[in-house]
């Protein structure tokens, strides 16, 4: 599901009325966590977490006017969608995420290659994601981004 939101607030308020609350809950834990330099703001139609041009000016290398995207989330038709780029691109990450999952969380890991599902709003992993939020530095966020594209 897409929504047309100009704000993260306003994203909130369009979703249906039983997710806004863990949503809300959800920016909260990413933004207290969220380390230096990152910014917030809609990217993709979604809540997103990004490098900001004032910080990267290159911006992301399919469009430049877009800011170097980190994490997002959105609501989708039966699951909320977390989505961490550093998962994808750091295989040490990933697999602390994986290993942590199961201490935090009694149901099974819904996963893509950046993508978390969450399909019960009341089993959503906060002090874990806070964790995963904090992982990851903007600088290290860069770097690995540089050198992936180096290599293309």
């Amino acid at each position: 599901m897409q929504y047309d939101a100009t704000s993260p607030e306003d994203y909130i308020s369009q979703v249906p009325e039983e997710r806004q609350e863990a949503l809300k809950k959800l920016r909260n834990v990413i933004k207290e966590n969220l380390p230096e330099n990152f910014e917030e703001g809609m990217i993709y139609k979604m809540i997103g977490y990004y490098v900001p041009h004032s910080v990267y000016p290159d911006g992301y290398h399919c469009d430049q006017k877009t800011p170097l995207p980190f994490m997002s989330f959105a609501s989708q038709k039966s699951s909320v969608n977390l989505y961490h780029s550093g998962i994808y691109a750091k295989k040490e990450l990933h697999d602390w995420f994986v290993n942590e999952y199961p201490k935090h969380c009694k149901r099974k890991l819904d996963m893509g290659k950046s993508c978390i599902r969450f399909k019960k709003m009341d089993e959503i992993p906060f002090e874990l994601i806070g964790e995963l939020t904090r992982k990851m530095t903007c600088k290290e966020w860069i770097d690995i981004y540089e050198t992936a594209l180096k290599k293309k």
